[in-house]
């Protein structure tokens, strides 16, 4: 895509990159408020969340972070149809109200409100909201750290960090083991504490939107952003093939706990382009899903296959 000519083109850029991930980011969530309050409040936010995702596709053509990362990786299906599956169960099981979350939550609230005390429904939802994605970000923090650190866990993981570039596609590319252990890990506090239902709404609507954010190939300035939220500038380290720096920035929306737990990276030299996994993982949907299931799969995906090794 060309970029608007002139001498004043790359002021204007450097200015778009400072205005840009708060204004995608206050975007995405007028879009699910407006979402929220319509008649087909699921239907709303989806549609809000594809338009901003094709906002973001567009912009990353005008002014990429990295331009070698435009080029087609052949992976474009598989993170569609990885998106639909993650995503589609997700809101498949809140609107059937029949996830693990919910059954474990329908039996043990009760006691729990009685010895641990009501969630605060009578505070504004805005600070609500606040505080669970401090309590949701526990959950995800244990989660995502432990599915870098344990095997057993990586060879799900393995899969969101296999791609060669980072893009707004990426975001939902996670095999669905992966996704499902997170959701209960970050979810289930919030249910036992009794959360209202906008809470969990508003919460999965900030996590939808800085997913496709943190992903995205734009070229974004983003400054002390970068020690509350979950930046581009912070995720790209996380996708390095350099363990040192791939193990950090585990944090989905908030950088808390890398802060406090000492995992939180942020160089002032810029994140690598050559991004990926020491070990293989296969192309094709359904080969992805069911790789890390087999004893074969599991020595590619962590690189000891001989047929791999090296690759």
């Amino acid at each position: 895509m060309k970029t608007p000519a002139g001498h004043n083109w790359p002021r204007l850029r450097a200015a778009l990159s400072w205005m840009l991930w708060p204004s995608l980011y206050g975007l995405g969530l007028l879009g699910a408020g407006l979402a929220f309050a319509s008649p087909a409040p699921l239907l709303g936010f989806n549609l809000a969340y594809m338009s901003l995702a094709l906002v973001i596709a567009v912009i990353e053509r005008w002014m990429p972070h990295e331009p070698q990362w435009l080029m087609d990786d052949g992976e474009t299906r598989c993170n569609l149809a990885h998106t639909l599956l993650t995503k589609g169960s997700a809101q498949l099981a809140a609107a059937l109200a029949a996830s693990f979350p919910v059954a474990l939550a329908a039996v043990a609230q009760p006691s729990l409100r009685v010895s641990i005390g009501v969630w605060p429904t009578h505070w504004p939802l805005v600070v609500q909201v606040v505080i669970a994605l401090v309590v949701v970000e526990l959950g995800l923090y244990v989660a995502h750290r432990s599915a870098h650190e344990w095997p057993l866990l990586w060879r799900f993981h393995a899969l969101h960090h296999s791609v060669r570039r980072l893009w707004v596609l990426n975001t939902g590319r996670f095999h669905v083991i992966d996704s499902a252990f997170k959701a209960v890990l970050g979810q289930i506090p919030l249910y036992l504490l009794g959360a209202p239902l906008a809470v969990f709404a508003w919460v999965g609507a900030v996590t939808a939107v800085t997913g496709l954010l943190t992903h995205c190939n734009i070229e974004l300035r983003t400054g002390w952003l970068d020690r509350v939220f979950s930046t581009p500038a912070l995720h790209r380290w996380h996708h390095s093939r350099v363990l040192e720096e791939g193990n950090r920035n585990y944090g989905e929306n908030i950088v808390l706990w890398d802060l406090l737990f000492g995992t939180y990276l942020r160089p002032r030299h810029r994140p690598p382009v050559d991004i990926g996994i020491d070990g293989h993982v296969e192309t094709g949907f359904l080969a992805q899903l069911m790789q890390p299931l087999t004893a074969e799969g599991v020595r590619q995906i962590m690189g000891t296959s001989p047929v791999h090794r090296g690759q």
